[in-house]
């Protein structure tokens, strides 16, 4: 069975998906970022950790035949296929904050945060004051100082990355809210989600 979802620009949904599902997240127009966070379904306290699959994989950097762990150190998704190979797990959720320490943009801005918290508020009656998440198709060049430079996303329309679920989870997803920077090449778009049963 096949289920397709879209996430409009700037917004965000969740999803149930089971072990042994495959997600596919498409690029639908090319250069926007994906903000993918999950918790397990049955433990809700254990959720997508971003440190821990950078430990884990003992590299900043993730694609086919990684996987993405949990703050309990277990593996939840495994990648399948990366047409980009190029992502990041460094940014934490766009907030409010942080469009007002930059931009000067923050009030009433829609923000990942909130709209990854609202995905999750709506099944378990959880939030998150900070969530680092895995940054799909986010460009994030590390120079040879130390620092870092957020560039246009290198993914194009149709553009997608599989993974694999290894457990039970509850998807929180946004599609990334920035358009003052080259974070999603200035403009923001819709994504898609197929998830394979």
């Amino acid at each position: 069975m096949e289920n397709e979802y879209i996430v409009e620009a700037k917004s965000g949904l969740n999803i149930t998906v089971t072990k042994g599902d495959l997600i596919e997240i498409i690029d639908i127009a090319g250069q926007q970022v994906v903000d993918f966070f999950s918790v397990n379904q049955k433990n809700p306290k254990e959720f997508l950790s971003a440190g821990v699959t950078i430990d884990c994989n003992e590299s900043l950097k993730v694609s086919e035949g990684d996987s993405l762990y949990t703050n309990c150190y277990n593996k939840m998704f495994t990648i399948i296929e990366d047409d980009v190979k190029e992502h990041d797990l460094l940014h934490p959720c766009c907030r409010p904050e942080m469009y007002d320490f930059f931009y000067k943009t923050g009030k009433g801005h829609s923000s990942c945060l909130a709209n990854i918290n609202e995905s999750l508020t709506e099944i378990f009656d959880i939030r998150k004051e900070e969530i680092t998440p895995f940054n799909i198709f986010m460009y994030t060049k590390i120079l040879p100082n130390g620092k870092i430079s957020v560039e246009p996303p290198k993914s194009k329309a149709g553009d997608k990355i599989v993974l694999l679920a290894e457990m039970d989870v509850l998807l929180a997803v946004a599609a990334c809210s920035v358009s003052e920077s080259d974070c999603n090449g200035g403009e923001c778009t819709p994504i898609k989600i197929v998830v394979k049963n």
